[in-house]
């Protein structure tokens, strides 16, 4: 069996669409900038902003100030506004009452990943909660699954494995050799979990421990 898991946050364990869409309207709005659909800013949800943002044709003069505004309303309001999705909770605890090491690797600033986790109460099936830098330091998911996996003594590319909901989670575990199962309910397409090299991509909670249990 695969003995450490890595675990992406936004869209894999917590539903965070509604907090973070409210808090990107914020940030545009506050910069003076045409609000995009709802359907738009979902599909910003997981890579960094200031990698995404330019993309969508910010520029990038305003990508650091739109930032700041967002983080302005997501820290006291929209970083609550989430919720646990549909068996993830009792997945985890699950998961490490089996003896399996468990981590959180994603992109969103580690301190506000930490403020998920506790509130939501998942905190204590993780050994480590591994996040990105506020001052972009460590943004890309390679550099937090690189961050999540030296602090996880025996984790190695055969007994690991991360799981995530967006192509860039499954590119981040390449990196390091990692497979990466894909699941259906967060923000990417299943169409873009395949294209991006799944091992395994997954409709429900539990299928993630039948494979987790199932190893290689």
């Amino acid at each position: 069996m695969f003995t450490h898991v890595l675990f992406d946050l936004d869209g894999t364990i917590a539903d965070s669409r509604v907090g973070i869409v409210r808090s990107l309207q914020h940030g545009f709005a506050a910069v003076g900038l045409e609000v995009p659909s709802d359907a738009d800013l979902e599909a910003l949800i997981g890579p960094p902003l200031a990698v995404v943002l330019p993309r969508y044709g910010v520029a990038d003069d305003l990508v650091e100030p739109l930032i700041t505004a967002y983080r302005s309303r997501y820290k006291p309001i929209g970083i609550l506004e989430a919720e646990i999705y549909p068996g993830m909770r009792e997945l985890l605890y699950a998961l490490a009452g089996d003896g399996v090491t468990l981590a959180v690797a994603t992109s969103k600033p580690e301190p506000f990943a930490q403020m998920v986790v506790e509130h939501f109460d998942v905190r204590r099936p993780f050994a480590v909660v591994a996040g990105a830098t506020f001052d972009g330091t460590r943004m890309h998911k390679h550099d937090v699954i690189a961050h999540a996996l030296a602090q996880l003594p025996g984790a190695a590319p055969e007994n690991s494995i991360m799981v995530g909901d967006r192509h860039h989670d499954i590119e981040g575990a390449r990196v390091h050799g990692l497979k990466c199962i894909g699941v259906t309910w967060g923000f990417g397409r299943v169409d873009e979990l395949e294209r991006a090299g799944a091992w395994r991509v997954v409709d429900t909670a539990a299928q993630i421990a039948e494979l987790v249990a199932a190893g290689t």
